[in-house]
């Protein structure tokens, strides 16, 4: 009969196996010296023409015949001194060349688990594993490892942070998912035309340079403004179609699964409780179709957007599965600001709007670009009373609710001493709602 503790220390026993990433990872590795020499140019053209000028052709030979087997060296280097290992407990990455790195991951401070896989790494068959930890900003990442590797790995270590046992873990496979959702490229192309920032931008890329050639004549002042302005017109347009391309939302035990990507295919998790907000945006060419466009604020995670473009009741289904038990208040529902408002913002004033309903704190904004922005009482973190000088004047006042994703959601310009009952009132809330909120767990 075997003692209660025994079987835990038999299990940290055992020998743990260190496995490398894929053999294409040094490919990728060897451009780190080439980059440093590329930044150097760009850093000092006028020095690095005047290097090149003086190198002769056996010069430019034997320099390439150096360069290039020491990139290829350092790239294998740091693939051969990279390793990683799952235990009973943690995901053990050791990386470095010089200066050696060791990342311990406790299996249940995971909370998202992402693959990605750029177009190069598409073609190569490779993907990259992405880390969100919780109490850490930056994600640590397995690039690169086989795609049907990273796929089997992502499926172990959620079933590992689940509570599987280890011997079972890589057994689970990958939870099964149900489409909820898919955006058409029709649909996504016709919202960016009808996107606001987009015309902006490119009005702003079309006007700006002539007249500024016509102020000063200076082909190197229009190009460093023109520059920049196409980029963010491409940006705004292009660039997003290209990123929210084939955009998929759907559901599984470990969370809501989102797939997009035209070039760079990702693949990301929201991991189920983590979501602190929802934001429902709806811009002004968009309502007259009933699109809006959902974001999120999601704690200790880069994830911001859960659907670029969907009809208005599709989307509000949606936040339902995100966030359980939560109604998307109707427009009516939020009661606006008092007329007086208006002489601390003017004409912005009709924007803002606020509902506590018995599920969510949710705070409207913005008259063309409307949006309104929804916070489980579970989630708010600190609630506090702001009044201005001006404000003091004509008896409104601010209530901001904190979440644990570092937002502030804002209820503006409300009557003074509505909003100090809306204090009480929000911090009880708070309260209970932590005290009645389902705890969050992998695949519950």
């Amino acid at each position: 009969m075997t003692t209660p503790g025994v079987g835990d220390a038999i299990r940290e026993q055992r020998p743990v196996t260190e496995r490398r990433l894929h053999p294409v990872t040094p490919l990728r590795r060897a451009w780190a010296p080439v980059a440093v020499v590329i930044g150097w140019a760009v850093h000092d053209p006028d020095q690095a023409q005047r290097q090149l000028t003086r190198l002769t052709t056996t010069t430019l030979l034997i320099t390439l015949a150096v360069v290039v087997p020491a990139a290829a060296l350092y790239g294998f280097l740091t693939w051969w001194f990279t390793h990683f290992a799952v235990t009973d407990t943690e995901l053990r990455i050791r990386t470095g060349l010089v200066f050696r790195r060791s990342a311990h991951i406790r299996l249940e401070r995971i909370q998202a688990i992402d693959v990605t896989q750029p177009l190069l790494a598409r073609v190569a068959g490779v993907a990259k594993l992405k880390l969100d930890v919780v109490g850490t900003d930056k994600k640590d990442e397995l690039s690169f490892l086989g795609a049907d590797e990273a796929r089997a790995l992502r499926a172990e270590l959620l079933a590992r942070a689940a509570g599987f046992a280890p011997e079972t873990a890589h057994e689970v496979g990958e939870a099964p998912s149900r489409e909820l959702l898919r955006v058409p490229a029709g649909v996504l192309a016709v919202s960016l035309v009808l996107t606001g920032a987009t015309w902006g931008t490119l009005a702003a890329a079309l006007v700006v340079p002539p007249v500024l050639w016509l102020a000063t004549e200076s082909a190197w002042t229009v190009l460093a403004t023109a520059v920049p302005l196409l980029g963010a017109a491409g940006a705004s347009s292009v660039g997003r179609f290209v990123g929210e391309y084939d955009w998929t939302v759907g559901e599984s035990p470990d969370g809501l699964r989102i797939d997009h990507g035209l070039l760079d295919r990702t693949h990301e998790t929201v991991p189920p409780g983590r979501v602190q907000t929802v934001r429902i945006v709806e811009p002004l060419l968009w309502r007259r179709r009933g699109w809006v466009r959902v974001e999120l604020d999601v704690a200790g995670s880069s994830n911001s957007v859960l659907i670029p473009v969907a009809p208005r009741e599709v989307a509000e289904s949606v936040v339902a599965r995100v966030l359980p038990g939560v109604t998307v208040p109707p427009r009516a529902s939020l009661s606006g600001v008092p007329r007086r408002a208006k002489w601390c913002v003017p004409v912005w004033w009709r924007g803002y709007g606020f509902v506590a309903t018995d599920a969510v704190f949710a705070a409207r904004q913005g008259l063309l670009r409307r949006s309104v922005a929804l916070v489980p009482h579970a989630k708010v973190q600190s609630v506090r009373l702001v009044q201005g000088p001006w404000e003091r004047v004509w008896r409104l006042a601010e209530v901001h609710v904190d979440t644990g994703a570092d937002k502030t959601v804002t209820a503006r310009l409300r009557d003074a001493e509505e909003a100090a009952e809306l204090l009480r009132e929000q911090a009880e809330r708070s309260r209970t709602g932590r005290r009645d909120a389902r705890p969050d767990r992998w695949m519950a």
